[in-house]
């Protein structure tokens, strides 16, 4: 039980910090090469799409954690579930705090109702955005290690 209780923690977390990753230094970079409409659409789109869909892998990605946690409080490895888990409660934190207020404007503009200052708000998403990803690399590197 607790052997699948990893690898589907890994999994999920795994997957959450590729599709992350991806977001800050792939698709925000060709986005940022796109006209200025093109450009703010994507991001608006993507804010949308993802908006929707990253609380609940956040959310899970903890629970999973902290089920592990407990679950395997006897085992070794299991003070570094606990500092992963921490981690992704600061990058929930980080979420609620600095992103999604940007995120939740971002996602309703369009080329006639967009704010004069529309790329220094996404350039202050993308800033914020770089070390949330750093922190859920860094909880997925923990969750690796305590299998260890």
């Amino acid at each position: 039980m607790l052997g699948t209780l990893e690898v589907v923690t890994i999994v999920v977390v795994g997957v959450m910090v590729g599709v992350e990753f991806s977001v800050a230094f792939v698709m925000n970079r060709i986005f940022s090469g796109l006209p200025d409409d093109s450009n703010q659409a994507a991001r608006s789109h993507g804010g949308r799409m993802l908006g929707a869909l990253m609380p609940f892998w956040y959310i899970g990605s903890l629970v999973l954690s902290a089920v592990w946690a407990i679950t395997g409080w006897q085992h070794p490895g299991t003070g570094l579930v606990v500092i992963a888990a921490a981690l992704l409660i600061v990058s929930v934190i980080m979420s609620l705090l600095l992103l999604v207020p940007i995120n939740n404007r971002g996602k309703t503009w369009t080329a006639d109702n967009r704010p004069a200052d529309w790329k220094q708000q996404m350039d202050r998403w993308d800033r914020y955005h770089y070390v949330r990803v750093t922190v859920i690399i860094a909880a997925f590197a923990l969750l690796v290690a305590a299998l260890t």
